[in-house]
């Protein structure tokens, strides 16, 4: 039986999502678990996850599949996990799907957010869970760069050295920010069609940049031209990225997750 979990973690402790020898990750944990559960079967039970996260990046709802031994009730997975998954995961969800479901290669979109604290100086509540940004900025400058982020553009200027991408062609369906005054925020989420290596922290701080006015207005345009890593300067924090939510065929876009507060 084929099992599609939905689920959300706290990055601050994990090596990141995928399994890495000696390592404490996301998928290796649930991995270790799922296998528990199935009382460790001979066929070792493989976690398939929508894409990988890095070491610090948070989740609100990632998704994966795997293919059970047993056929068990939703509520029965639902529990019997949560009840053995450290306190920073919790599986939000889980469905039975088709044998021919797939968590990463049916993907239509995933939407990212990322949160930047405004503060002079570090929050210590905080600094696991946002980017800190001191400088002054213009949340209007922002929203205009990051709307210039729209559609279907080379973002090599965006991508971190490491990728293994073999295109660097991306679509963004929409982008948006907003100052939280409570907060003492910037939130700024794109949904789109894939993401690069590092791409959503590196075109926040281009964004960032030109609020800040260390950046022409438009300078997202020239570095689509250029097309150099090294000239979009900034990589912000792994800390306030979030994966907020996996699309796949059907969902509707217009609904996203709600952020939780720390």
């Amino acid at each position: 039986m084929r099992y599609k979990v939905t689920f959300a973690y706290d990055g601050t402790n994990f090596n990141g999502f995928q399994r890495q020898p000696k390592q404490r990750t996301v998928e290796g944990i649930l991995t270790s678990k799922i296998n528990t559960m199935a009382k460790n079967p001979v066929q070792h039970i493989e976690v398939f996850g929508s894409g990988r996260t890095d070491s610090g990046v948070h989740a609100l709802a990632q998704v994966a599949h795997f293919d059970f031994p047993f056929d068990i009730p939703t509520d029965a997975m639902y529990r019997g996990l949560n009840s053995m998954l450290p306190l920073d995961v919790e599986i939000l969800k889980v469905e039975k799907v088709s044998d021919t479901f797939h968590a990463r290669f049916d993907v239509s979109g995933k939407r990212y957010m990322y949160r930047a604290y405004l503060g002079e100086f570090t929050n210590p509540f905080k600094r696991n869970y946002t980017g800190h940004w001191k400088f002054p900025v213009d949340i209007n400058k922002v929203d205009t760069a990051i709307h210039e982020l729209v559609g279907q553009h080379d973002f090599s200027s965006f991508v971190a050295a490491g990728s293994t991408a073999k295109s660097n062609i991306r679509t963004i369906y929409d982008a948006k920010c907003f100052l939280d005054k409570e907060a003492n925020e910037i939130n700024i989420e794109f949904y789109g069609n894939g993401f690069l290596y590092n791409m959503v922290r590196i075109m926040v701080g281009v964004a960032m940049e030109i609020g800040s006015g260390n950046r022409p207005e438009h300078d997202v345009l020239r570095l689509f031209e250029v097309k150099d890593r090294d000239q979009a300067r900034l990589t912000m924090p792994a800390s306030g990225l979030y994966l907020k939510k996996v699309y796949y065929e059907g969902d509707d876009p217009l609904h996203p997750t709600k952020l939780p507060k720390f």
